[in-house]
């Protein structure tokens, strides 16, 4: 993300900073949304602290997840870290809110 180097697996094969990019995002927006429907569910509304939690393991959740991938979140530096809260948060926000504003569920 912040860099463009290659960084390799275990395997030893790089992993091209593209590809890098794309599941980093991904997997922060798909969690976001995720998290935005299950505080949805769980949480009684919007002043419930439930939802925040559930926003915050996802935020922690990922970072494993990357590892698991062979992504090496090591490198992450400050910048990349909020990139990961700031694109979970805000999808998570915005489904939540969709929800909450249309009472869908």
């Amino acid at each position: 993300m912040a860099t463009e180097t290659s960084e390799e697996t275990d395997t030893g094969e790089e992993i091209d900073p593209f590809i890098r990019s794309i599941t980093v995002t991904t997997l922060a927006t798909f969690l976001g949304m995720a998290m935005g429907v299950a505080s949805a569910i769980v949480a009684s509304g919007p002043n419930d602290i439930v939802g925040v939690g559930l926003l915050a393991l996802a935020v922690v959740v990922q970072f494993p997840i990357y590892e698991g991938v062979g992504i090496d979140t090591s490198d992450f530096g400050t910048k990349d870290r909020l990139y990961v809260l700031f694109m979970t948060f805000v999808f998570w926000f915005v489904s939540w809110s969709v929800i909450l504003t249309t009472e869908s569920l």
